[in-house]
């Protein structure tokens, strides 16, 4: 899919761009500035939004399109249409989302059109499939010997998985 301007797209893009345009002026970004917005179109019509909130250990900093697309699961939302993420660009070109997002949003959102976007209106079209090429997902996880809900993926089993007695039990 290709470049074009948020002018090419059809209504319901444009709105979903705005909306994380919007997004973008609550993002807390006091130590890079980099403030980046996110919304997401679920299956209905729901919208939910997103913007990164920068804490100073950036190891607990959490993107846009992360807190859009867990804000959405948290109300219920299971099946993504779209998403829209707008961040400062670079040289012009739409801010792509990182690493983490690109595997979250290919977990909870394989089937949603994504819209990169920068303020200035340039917008990159991409699937989760494009931003992650040969993702590792549920398939490969489906794949573990011993797998299940609630086993671990690497098909281990064994007395680390079982939870510490409480020591309030021992009498």
């Amino acid at each position: 899919m290709s470049k074009q301007q948020v002018s090419d797209l059809d209504d319901a893009a444009r709105r979903l761009i705005e909306q994380a345009k919007g997004a973008r002026r609550n993002a807390h970004a006091p130590y890079s500035g980099f403030a980046v917005g996110a919304a997401v179109r679920a299956a209905g019509g729901n919208l939910f939004l997103g913007c990164n909130v920068e804490i100073s250990s950036y190891g607990l900093t959490m993107c846009a399109e992360r807190v859009a697309l867990f804000a959405a699961r948290a109300t219920g939302a299971t099946e993504f249409e779209a998403i829209a993420v707008v961040g400062p660009g670079d040289d012009g070109a739409p801010t792509p989302p990182c690493g983490a997002c690109r595997q979250v949003i290919w977990d909870l959102a394989p089937e949603a059109v994504i819209y990169l976007a920068t303020p200035a209106g340039e917008v990159k079209v991409r699937t989760p499939e494009q931003l992650l090429p040969d993702p590792f997902g549920p398939r490969q996880l489906a794949r573990c010997e011993g797998a299940s809900a609630g086993g671990s993926a690497s098909g281990a089993t064994g007395d680390a998985a079982v939870p510490a007695e409480d020591p309030g039990d021992a009498q």
